[in-house]
């Protein structure tokens, strides 16, 4: 049997040509949890408002591999003392850090399964894959859940400057076209260091990283946080929670088939455990398609407020959305619930789904938890709050909250 050529290349938008780094990872590409990744968009139903934000989860992983390998080779250069078992381990755990996702990516987070994130999803599911790849993978567990000695291989997966944050910025950027996404990654990444097993950052990236927070704020408020991807993914959510109540009193409503497993199941973090392998087998054979192919049959359902919901998502007939600083009142919200009911014949529970307040949250870094440490030639660190003279005037290390309230288009709400 000729023997396969595992060190691809690949030809990415945003980084250029990406190498598949060893053997170990590219087995681990072609395993049926990663490739699902291709069904499932990074930005949810972002592409509602940025017609190019089509791009899928697997992109973003190739993504994040390629920096991290790319982080490896700069702080080996730096005399920063990293084993070829830890970089291969360290290049699995980012290429599996989103493999938890379900469908629509962040849109239906805690919806498919309650109380459970993506990121509890994805440390079951990496366990699963250690198991197929008979313990191959325990390193790359330690590093995932910092439980490794070297604790800087785990900021560069999931920190205030890991792998992930850096793809995805410049990612979105791209395929969304706000141009206020694009950071320097490889200035941001070549300047990196490791003192104290900690991650820092020479003092002559502390502009690249000033950037680097300024746009992620602006991703979430332009992009993450629009207006209209609020009302899009809120309309899933609510047509989500309508067609788990039909499947309770219709056993006919038809759902593929892995879909109709989470319908009429009621699983959550607290009973995950009863049944672990078979939930494992339904989710990871889950995608955007079995929820669009579903509510695209929904339209024409007895059921008229699930018709109306799967009719709006298909035919992207949004609610409309206002955003405001202080929460809405409540007594002002039920009044226009108990319009909608009026109006659409519904009870207060249906009307609901078409009324409904919730609140966003933005902070671009945190100062409280691990915080970015900048150092200098004398080698000084300093915390990059007190480095920086664009944090001594800007708010972002303030945690910005705003509530939005949705309703139909066809309703004018005065208030």
């Amino acid at each position: 049997m000729a023997s396969v050529n595992k060190r691809k290349i690949v030809n990415d938008p945003v980084h250029g040509f990406i190498k598949i780094p060893t053997d170990f990872i590219f087995d681990l590409l072609e395993h049926p949890y990663i490739q699902r990744l291709r069904r499932i968009k990074q930005l949810g139903l972002t592409s509602f408002v940025y017609p190019g934000a089509t791009h899928t989860r697997f992109q973003h992983a190739l993504g994040t591999v390629h920096l991290m390998d790319m982080a490896i080779d700069c702080l080996r250069q730096k005399g920063v003392t990293i084993s070829d078992e830890e970089a291969e381990s360290a290049l699995a755990a980012i290429l599996l850090h989103d493999i938890g996702h379900g469908p629509f990516s962040h849109a239906l987070e805690e919806s498919i399964i309650q109380h459970l994130t993506h990121v509890e999803l994805s440390k079951m599911l990496i366990n699963s894959l250690n198991a197929d790849f008979s313990g191959r993978l325990n390193m790359a567990m330690d590093i995932f859940n910092n439980n490794h000695p070297k604790k800087f291989l785990h900021q560069l997966i999931s920190g205030q400057l890991d792998m992930d944050r850096m793809d995805y910025l410049m990612r979105d950027s791209f395929y969304t076209g706000v141009a206020e996404g694009i950071i320097g990654t490889e200035r941001i990444i070549k300047m990196l260091n490791v003192i104290d097993d900690q991650l820092v950052v020479e003092s002559k990236g502390i502009y690249s990283i000033e950037k680097f927070l300024i746009a992620r704020r602006i991703m979430y408020w332009q992009v993450y946080f629009h207006k209209t991807v609020i009302a899009a993914e809120n309309l899933l959510v609510k047509l989500l929670q309508r067609a788990k109540y039909i499947a309770s009193v219709d056993h006919s409503l038809f759902a593929t088939e892995a879909f109709d497993y989470f319908l009429r199941n009621r699983i959550s973090k607290e009973n995950i455990n009863e049944n672990e392998d078979r939930i494992l087998d339904n989710f990871i054979r889950l995608d955007d398609e079995d929820i669009t192919v579903s509510a695209k049959t929904w339209q024409k359902h007895t059921d008229k407020l699930l018709s109306l919901l799967s009719r709006n998502l298909i035919q992207r007939i949004l609610p409309r959305v206002r955003i405001q600083d202080a929460p809405f009142q409540e007594e002002m919200v039920s009044k226009h619930i108990q319009r909608i009911r009026e109006y659409y014949v519904l009870d207060d529970h249906e009307a609901q789904h078409l009324v409904f307040t919730g609140v966003i949250s933005n902070k671009a870094y945190s100062g409280q938890a691990e915080t970015i440490k900048i150092l200098y030639n004398t080698g000084e660190i300093k915390d990059l709050a007190d480095a920086s003279d664009l944090f001594g005037t800007s708010h972002l290390t303030e945690n910005i909250n705003k509530y939005f309230l949705c309703y139909p288009k066809e309703y004018s709400l005065n208030y």
